[in-house]
């Protein structure tokens, strides 16, 4: 098994049954059971709290939910998935007739034995959602309904966790954690974020990596609203935009654990460094992959990338957002996902951070003429490598474009050469004294 594949799916396994929603104690016990991977600053922001222009909603809670037939018979139970209640249901108990009870049932005609997965967070209403072919079973009568749900005056619920680097600067990692029982979205990207923090953390990287796990749209929001001078420099109500601030590059994970080729999202951007990077990793391994521009819809790239912020946030994904006729139904399940997808995709992302952390700008102090690098020991030092001759000229490359302009990246481009080997030749020249960051 590739590695940490079976590990991420034991940790979707254990997520799974947990009722999930944009508040409430579904997240709480998420963020529980991940703080037991790595350790979790939880946050709790208070209902009514403005957020940019949101307002943080009220807190719903779940215990119970289902619909009993004539006989008494429960037909649509919560307990058997937290999938059959729309998301945000008003608490309801009330008898009434099928006809009456059709107007509150969501269903997915194509796909008559998979249940929808449907929300209502911003306007106040109760369902159930159910397979069409149990709606067509049911038989005429007297139905009883019961939503045993609250939504009072509570806290939005986030957590972060930071991988400290040897400078501040920060890469921000973001992943959603406000859906039900959906094993690609979202438990796959929840699960390739807690290890790609954990592989991190297994040496000291350049940059500060800050894992956010946050509900989906009012979740980031809320981040971005109480992180803005760490984002821009300076608060909204006094930032120019693109004041750039300690963050300098992020991914949103999502949809980690599908059987489809990697799809990477581009940056509002479009040619921020993140985008580059991941252009250039996912070419050079030869996986199947595509790369897509922006675009203001899909996942929480679209509110990093809000122009006010402009943040240079590209979003990561096997499949993408709706594209799979799996994609919010019952159908997303631990079936759906696999231990090598995941640990595919979080292959990718260490590599990507990996090509991250080592580009650098530098420039050369010989400027003027070729270095002499056999009296430095320079090509002594690579003797004994199988690619003795890419080192030298990934060298000579670093040395030509070491302009202050050009970074590694650039490099490995325009040369062909593989970036580890232009990373390795850039140290060993900064070693002997040639380039300067």
């Amino acid at each position: 098994m590739t590695a940490h594949g079976d590990e991420m799916y034991a940790l979707v396994e254990r997520l799974y049954p947990l009722c999930r929603s944009i508040t409430g104690d579904g997240v709480r016990a998420t963020l529980d059971i991940v703080g037991e991977y790595i350790p979790l600053k939880v946050h709790e922001v208070p209902t009514g709290t403005q957020v940019l222009d949101w307002t943080v909603p009220k807190e719903w809670n779940i215990r119970d939910a289902y619909i009993a037939d004539p006989a008494g018979n429960r037909v649509v139970d919560f307990r058997a998935s937290s999938l059959h209640v729309l998301g945000y249901s008003v608490p309801v108990s009330a008898t009434m007739p099928l006809a009456e009870l059709r107007g509150h049932l969501h269903t997915l005609p194509d796909h008559p034995s998979w249940v929808p997965y449907r929300t209502s967070y911003y306007k106040p209403e109760w369902g159930f959602c159910l397979a069409q072919e149990t709606l067509d079973a049911l038989p005429d009568g007297e139905y009883e309904v019961c939503v045993d749900s609250t939504l009072a005056d509570g806290h939005l619920t986030y957590a972060e966790h930071v991988v400290p680097g040897q400078v501040a600067d920060e890469v921000i990692v973001s992943c959603h954690v406000c859906h039900p029982s959906l094993a690609n979205d979202n438990l796959a990207g929840i699960a390739v974020a807690t290890y790609l923090a954990r592989a991190l953390a297994e040496r000291t990287p350049y940059y500060t990596y800050r894992f956010i796990f946050a509900p989906g749209t009012i979740g980031a929001i809320t981040w971005l609203a109480r992180n803005a001078e760490r984002v821009n420099g300076v608060s909204p109500a006094r930032a120019e935009p693109r004041a750039w601030g300690r963050v300098k590059h992020g991914l949103v994970l999502a949809c980690a654990g599908d059987p489809g080729a990697l799809t990477y999202k581009r940056s509002r951007r479009g040619d921020a460094e993140i985008d580059r990077v991941m252009r250039h990793v996912l070419t050079a391994s030869e996986r199947p992959h595509h790369v897509t521009e922006f675009t203001p819809y899909g996942y929480d790239e679209r509110q990093y990338c809000s122009p006010g912020f402009d943040l240079g946030v590209g979003s990561l994904t096997r499949t993408p957002y709706a594209g799979y006729p799996e994609y919010h139904t019952s159908a997303d399940n631990l079936d759906f996902v696999s231990p090598e997808a995941m640990a595919d995709t979080l292959a990718v992302c260490r590599e990507a951070f990996a090509v991250l952390d080592r580009n650098r700008q530098y420039v050369n102090l010989s400027p003027y003429g070729e270095p002499q690098l056999g009296r430095r020991g320079l090509y002594d030092a690579l003797g004994g490598r199988s690619d003795t001759k890419q080192a030298q000229m990934a060298m000579l490359w670093v040395l030509n474009l070491s302009d202050g302009e050009h970074s590694l990246l650039d490099v490995a481009e325009r040369s062909g050469l593989p970036f580890d080997t232009v990373a390795d030749a850039a140290g060993a020249l900064h070693g002997a004294g040639l380039i300067k960051a």
